[in-house]
């Protein structure tokens, strides 16, 4: 049981506190652990320093994306049981040090202390601070559950968008060596543990009882698909409803990640063959903008979900996302323009998924444990993270050994990633309200909450 500030019972708001401080509270979490995206700033100058080859310098990072899913899986319910400042302390705690073990690391010349630090401990620290402000969010805007998840989420997506000039900027100022490198890790460290430690002490959980004025006209207003009832994260499990989200998200990031992932070289094999090939800057140049639409499209879509339905904008990630992979296979190498536009678009999809299915979950299952279940749920991020850029991958090497170049390396992926979103848009059409057997009796929640 998390004691002294750190108890939820601590956390409550009194009366008159503005919810509107509660998003920046949960972004000084997710803007510090999205600096995860950042890791291939590290890669080069690790690999020279160490010795490490590419597949050894990734496995922070794999390995810290894995645990993110993992945590947050597992440590779902202590997150609902013990509350939101609870679980950002220990985001905060294992995050920073997570580079302080990998800077000991480097500076002894010890690979395994970075591997142990960044990747176990700081991707400990990943999944719990994901899921930390999911919850706390939905109760204090249960009239705006995709805004102000979408808030929070899009920070994980911009936090690499600070991390990755900052981190290579304190590079040169302290070096490559491997004296450099760990203390470009102990900055980290430190300014990551100040930074997160604002939201430890500015988040607060609303009273019970409390509602925005006029939110009660809009909750009712979301139709058959949205609940008055709760479901525990137990019993959410054994629901379709779950497990048809879980392939809704897993098909929807599996296709956006396969381009992210691969995007530089993929822009540049495309048009490689054209009469204006795309330089080294340029395809940089579209990462970013990838990177950048990733981000705006957590908070704008997940905004729109809260206008048009959560099933209705999951129809436009799915359904429009499949035709768009169609008319980049389609159009090949005939227009950067169309291929830019497109990509942004998949990409934008692809964080508007990622922030609209907390308030998805929040609509099928209720508010009661929608953090442990959306702890659960997050295994998809991590199925899908190792698939996407496995089809990817495989198949334009074995395209590449069949003699084949240009943009023939990706048009089987291409139709791949299109039929893999029509299955996750047939998944979603298959999504029915929660069936009463699975609710929670109101006398159990009470139980649950005299004991927390």
């Amino acid at each position: 049981m998390a004691l002294g500030f750190l108890d939820r019972t601590h956390s409550i708001a009194s009366s008159g506190w503005s919810r509107w401080l509660v998003p920046p509270a949960a972004l000084s979490v997710h803007l510090a652990i999205g600096q995860v995206y950042a890791w291939s700033v590290f890669k080069p100058p690790l690999e020279e320093t160490l010795g490490l080859s590419g597949t050894q310098s990734a496995l922070p990072f794999q390995l810290g994306i894995v645990m993110l899913g993992l945590s947050a899986a597992f440590g779902g319910t202590l997150v609902e049981r013990n509350g939101p400042r609870w679980a950002m302390f220990v985001s905060m705690v294992c995050f920073s040090s997570g580079f302080l073990v990998s800077a000991l690391g480097v500076a002894l010349s010890q690979y395994w202390l970075v591997v142990l630090g960044y990747g176990v401990v700081g991707g400990v620290g990943l999944g719990i601070g994901y899921i930390s402000p999911v919850s706390t969010l939905i109760k204090w805007f249960p009239d705006r559950p995709g805004m102000a998840t979408g808030i929070a989420i899009m920070g994980f997506g911009g936090g690499a968008l600070i991390a990755s000039p900052w981190s290579s900027q304190m590079l040169e100022w302290f070096g490559t060596s491997t004296g450099g490198i760990a203390t470009t890790f102990l900055v980290h460290g430190i300014v990551y543990f100040v930074f997160m430690a604002m939201g430890v002490l500015l988040i607060r959980v609303p009273a019970e009882g409390w509602r925005p004025p006029g939110a009660q006209a809009r909750e009712n207003g979301g139709g058959a698909m949205v609940t008055t009832a709760n479901v525990s994260a137990r019993n959410a499990i054994r629901t379709p409803q779950f497990w048809l989200l879980w392939v809704v998200l897993c098909l929807n990031v599996t296709a956006g990640i396969g381009i992210l992932e691969k995007a530089s070289p993929m822009i540049t094999e495309f048009f490689g063959d054209t009469a204006a090939p795309v330089s080294a800057a340029a395809a940089a140049g579209f990462v970013a903008l990838l990177s950048l639409t990733n981000m705006l499209g957590r908070f704008v879509w997940s905004s729109t979900s809260d206008l048009v339905g959560r099933r209705n904008i999951y129809r436009l990630y799915l359904g429009v996302g499949a035709l768009l992979y169609l008319v980049i296979a389609l159009t090949t190498n005939t227009s950067k323009l169309l291929f830019v536009l497109c990509a942004m678009v998949i990409l934008s999809f692809y964080g508007g998924g990622f922030a609209t299915i907390p308030a998805y979950l929040k609509d099928l299952f209720g508010t009661y444990e929608v953090g442990a279940i959306h702890g659960r749920l997050l295994t998809a991020w991590s199925t899908a993270g190792v698939l996407g850029p496995l089809i990817v991958n495989a198949v334009a090497d074995s395209q590449e050994a069949a003699g084949r170049h240009g943009p023939s390396l990706y048009t089987a992926s291409l139709f791949i990633m299109m039929g893999l979103l029509i299955v996750g848009f047939i998944a979603n059409e298959l999504v029915r309200p929660v069936h009463p057997r699975f609710h929670e009796p109101t006398e159990s929640i009470e139980q649950t909450k005299e004991a927390r």
